[in-house]
C-alpha cells in the first residue's frame, strides 16, 4: 500500500488563490519592468496635483490590494452566497477593471505610460478571474 497525500479543499484552494495574487502582482511587475526598459516615462499629473512618478512601490502596492480585496469579495460572497457567487464575483471583476481605466484616462500622461499602467490593471483582472474561483470538477 502507498501513502497518498490528501489535501483538503480549504488547502487547495488558499494556494491556488494566494498564487493568483501572487502571478497578479508579478505579472504588473514585468509589465512595468518592460516599459521602464523600453524608456517609458511613468511620471503622471493629476489635476490639480503635483506630478508624480509611478514606481515599483505603488505598482506592488496597488496590485497587491487590488487582487487581496478582489480575493476577500469572493471569500464574502462564497460564504453568503453560494449559488451566485461566481457569476456575481466575475461580473464585478470586469466592472470594477472597466472603472480602474476612468483615472488613467483622466491623468496627463505619455502614452507609453497610460498603455503600460492600463496593462497592469488588465493583467490583475486577467490572473484574478483565472485563478481566484474554484476549479469546476
Amino acid at each position: 500500500m502507498s501513502a497518498a497525500a490528501v489535501t483538503s479543499p480549504t488547502t487547495s484552494s488558499l494556494r491556488r488563490r494566494a498564487l493568483g495574487v501572487g502571478v497578479a502582482v508579478v505579472s504588473c511587475l514585468v509589465i512595468w519592468s518592460i516599459g521602464a526598459l523600453a524608456g517609458v516615462d511613468y511620471t503622471v499629473e493629476s489635476p490639480g496635483q503635483p506630478a508624480t512618478v509611478i514606481g515599483v512601490g505603488a505598482i506592488v502596492t496597488v496590485s497587491l490590494g487590488a487582487a487581496l480585496l478582489g480575493w476577500a469579495t469572493l471569500a464574502l460572497l462564497e460564504r453568503f452566497a453560494p449559488r451566485v457567487a461566481l457569476p456575481i464575483w466575475i461580473s464585478s471583476a470586469v466592472v470594477v477593471t472597466l472603472l480602474s481605466f476612468a483615472p488613467l484616462l483622466s491623468v496627463d500622461a505619455t502614452g507609453g505610460a497610460k498603455l503600460a499602467l492600463g496593462a497592469t490593471h488588465v493583467a490583475v483582472a486577467v490572473a484574478l478571474i483565472a485563478l481566484l474561483p474554484r476549479p469546476r470538477r
